[in-house]
């Protein structure tokens, strides 16, 4: 039977990642967890789960994740969030896959996002799928400041049946809070890359197609007001990572 390793990288995650480890119960072989010097209770969370908890100071998603990875017993990793959930169905699907030794170096998983309470099932939402179980000595994450991805060859993976429950955020406030943090790394990243500088298109037309993708051509008006809220947020996420971007070129322009 092929073993995995469970890995989690967290910072002060005491409110969700109980849940998270509850559901990798008799999933995984081993649970790791880097830990960015939390100030809450996480570690002790962990810990009380069985966890093998490492701690340093944060480098990065990308750069985080596979410094955890490279700490794992086994080449085969599932990689999940501290606010993430295995169902009972994608729990069976991957016990499944163990006893047949894990024929592919890469598999996907159908993630379901919970807003303020309600999981979203339209708009920009769904379908995501996200590659999540693989084998380290084929794939790695990249080193991207924000929205970091899993880098492998090839682009065909089995699809796993069952979801990976995403509960995103608890209230709007936390989802502001955080889309302030996630756009300025992004403004940062575009800018590192060079990016051009952000024109009417960017920073006018491209946040109000957001929104008509999201609500009007991805149906997220069939998820009430809640698919409202969260398109309005998208929306405004692309207002604020490339105002931001356009901000950056303007203090270096006048060196502010």
């Amino acid at each position: 039977m092929q073993k995995i390793s469970a890995v989690i990288i967290s910072f002060n995650e005491e409110k969700r990642i109980a849940t998270c480890l509850a559901s990798l119960q008799g999933v995984a072989d081993e649970v790791l967890v880097m830990d960015a010097f939390s100030t809450d209770n996480t570690v002790g969370i962990c810990r009380q789960f069985g966890a093998k908890v490492y701690q340093q100071a944060w480098a990065g998603f990308g750069k985080q994740k596979n410094d955890a990875v490279a700490k794992a017993s086994y080449d085969m990793i599932l990689s999940l969030d501290a606010d993430e959930v295995i169902t009972d169905e994608l729990a069976r699907s991957i016990i499944h896959l163990k006893k047949q030794a894990c024929i592919n170096n890469l598999y996907r998983v159908k993630r379901l996002n919970n807003y303020y309470g309600k999981f979203i099932r339209h708009g920009m939402e769904n379908p995501d799928i996200k590659p999540r179980l693989y084998n380290r000595r084929f794939a790695k994450w990249n080193q991207s400041l924000v929205h970091e991805a899993l880098e492998y060859e090839g682009n065909a993976a089995p699809l796993l049946s069952g979801w990976l429950h995403h509960f995103t955020y608890n209230s709007i406030a936390e989802h502001q809070q955080k889309a302030d943090k996630y756009t300025s790394l992004a403004a940062e990243d575009y800018f590192k890359k060079g990016k051009p500088v952000p024109g009417f298109i960017k920073l006018v037309a491209s946040p109000a197609f957001t929104f008509c993708k999201a609500y009007l051509l991805r149906a997220g008006f069939l998820d009430g007001w809640h698919g409202w809220i969260v398109a309005k947020m998208h929306a405004n996420g692309v207002l604020l990572k490339y105002s931001k971007l356009k901000m950056m070129y303007y203090n270096q322009k006048n060196k502010v």
